[in-house]
């Protein structure tokens, strides 16, 4: 237990300290919270924006820059693009994600999501494949808090999902 969350710390400190234009590891963050008084998943994401930019180019054969706040196609094709690749199951069944807002923070895009109508949380599975199409040493962060319960788990390009029992 110890070493997994001397793991974790480590983890979180490098991803917090990689702000640098050029950074030699591939990670992104993402944030899930039950609001059980909201009876909703709130969601958010942090993922470096040139690394972003890489996949939407790779996947769409266009240049794109997610950081162009006003383009509508671009943000169409970022927001296909993350739902396609990040998917949450509630008790089994697979819920439709609501795309609320992006922002800019440094170098990095952090997106916003929520999940409404969720009454009682039995089993939550986590299943990203966010750039790793680009880049096979991919880390997907994932944190998680339901009623006061605090789990966190990487998703790897060789472990692309995660099941949590409750």
């Amino acid at each position: 237990m110890k070493k997994q969350i001397v793991s974790l710390l480590l983890t979180i400190l490098l991803f917090t300290t990689s702000a640098a234009t050029i950074h030699k590891f591939h990670m992104a963050l993402y944030q899930i919270n039950y609001a059980s008084e909201k009876k909703m998943l709130q969601i958010t994401s942090r993922i470096h924006i040139d690394d972003l930019n890489k996949a939407l180019e790779k996947n769409y054969n266009k240049k794109i820059s997610v950081e162009n706040e006003n383009s509508s196609p671009e943000k169409l094709l970022l927001e296909k693009y993350l739902s396609d690749r990040f998917s949450i199951k509630v008790n089994g069944q697979g819920m439709p994600m609501n795309f609320l807002s992006k922002e800019i923070d440094g170098d990095e895009l952090v997106c916003y999501w929520n999940i409404k109508n969720i009454s009682k949380i039995k089993t939550l599975e986590v299943k990203c494949t966010i750039l790793i199409e680009c880049f096979s040493d991919q880390q997907n962060m994932i944190n998680i808090t339901v009623l006061g319960a605090k789990k966190s788990f990487l998703l790897l390009n060789s472990i692309t999902s995660q099941l949590l029992n409750y």
